[in-house]
């Protein structure tokens, strides 16, 4: 259907087939029908944007102010730094990853500090589709889950059935999430139908088998105000988390983003009892951004969402750091950056 035409009238006959689609009866989780539309085509999609609020910017940058002066006494900084630790999502997503990085990544994801067993594992080790068989060995037995990024990461740049053939390959190797980006040249077009139906069928394809995390890249989204509306489209599509970003594209995971996606998500489970996750990701680097999240979480979610089945940092390098505060207030010692394994 979204497949360049080698006919002199290849790109109408997209349109007419994009039009067409957007006119048919889909099925939507009912547990989500009561904020969408009676009939889902691309217009009433459009409505359905549209009526979502705009954000206020000025009173997000001041409510970011605001708690990123709350002070965390040390017990409290422990807890936050160890829960850190649970919520993340550890990540390679290189051009050269190898077998063997996944198998290190992985005994780091399982066991954070070789020297501490009381440092908790990680949620998930994040990769590739094609290292989930040597994640998913590495990992077995441990509680850590296996994410894998799908649908043509990171642009989303590619024809629907191809992207549903990823995604339906790698749950079959075994991935326990997936982490599907949205067509941003879709959604900014104003092809909501598109974008839902895409999210719609890649549920479809997860359901009871994998959890779904969707993708925003709210970097390339351009405002506040397009973020809370992709959000909600991609929620009442079928999403489990919704995730800042790819961390291929800069700005990626900010403060004030997450709000504007954390408040959408509370807004949506007042609407319709649906408690949706989240995810920032890319950016985050040290202890100090990790507590700053986890404060803006608490304070607009509350507690039910502070576990790693509902918040999730994605991260790199975010790891090492935590690790570092961690023995130093055990200690009271700064460990050299090199200390801990990199990879």
């Amino acid at each position: 259907m979204h497949g360049s035409s080698k006919t002199a009238h290849g790109p109408r006959d997209q349109r007419a087939s994009v039009a067409t689609l957007s006119q048919m009866a889909i099925a939507v989780a009912p547990d989500r029908t009561s904020v969408l539309p009676g009939r889902i085509t691309n217009a009433t999609l459009a409505s359905f944007v549209r009526s979502v609020p705009s954000v206020d910017e000025v009173g997000v940058e001041e409510r970011v102010a605001s708690l990123a002066t709350r002070s965390i006494k040390k017990d409290s900084k422990m807890d936050a730094l160890l829960l850190a630790v649970r919520m993340m999502d550890l990540t390679t997503l290189e051009g050269k990853d190898t077998p063997g990085k996944i198998a290190q990544l992985s005994a780091k994801a399982v066991r954070p500090d070789p020297v501490d067993p009381t440092v908790p594992s990680v949620a998930a080790i994040c990769v590739y589709p094609a290292m989930v068989p040597y994640a998913k060995q590495s990992v077995e037995g441990s509680g850590v889950k296996v994410a894998a990024v799908a649908t043509y990461f990171p642009s989303g740049q590619l024809d629907t059935k191809a992207k549903l053939a990823e995604t339906a390959s790698v749950v079959a190797m075994g991935a326990d999430e997936i982490d599907m980006v949205i067509d941003r040249g879709a959604f900014l077009s104003g092809e909501y139908f598109r974008v839902f139906d895409e999210v719609r069928r890649v549920k479809e394809i997860c359901d009871g088998k994998a959890h779904l995390k969707v993708i925003l890249e709210t970097g390339e989204l351009g405002t506040l105000d397009e973020v809370r509306r992709a959000s909600m489209l991609a929620m009442a599509a079928g999403a489990d988390f919704i995730k800042t970003s790819t961390g291929k594209v800069q700005p990626a995971a900010t403060i004030p983003v997450t709000l504007v996606m954390l408040e959408a998500i509370r807004d949506f489970e007042n609407a319709t009892g649906v408690q949706i996750g989240m995810k920032p990701a890319g950016g985050i680097r040290t202890s100090k951004d990790a507590i700053r999240y986890l404060v803006v979480l608490s304070e607009t979610l509350g507690p039910r969402w502070m576990t790693p089945d509902w918040f999730r940092f994605g991260a790199s390098s975010l790891l090492n750091d935590v690790l570092m505060q961690i023995r130093w207030l055990k200690t009271g010692r700064y460990q050299a950056g090199d200390y801990f394994t990199k990879d």
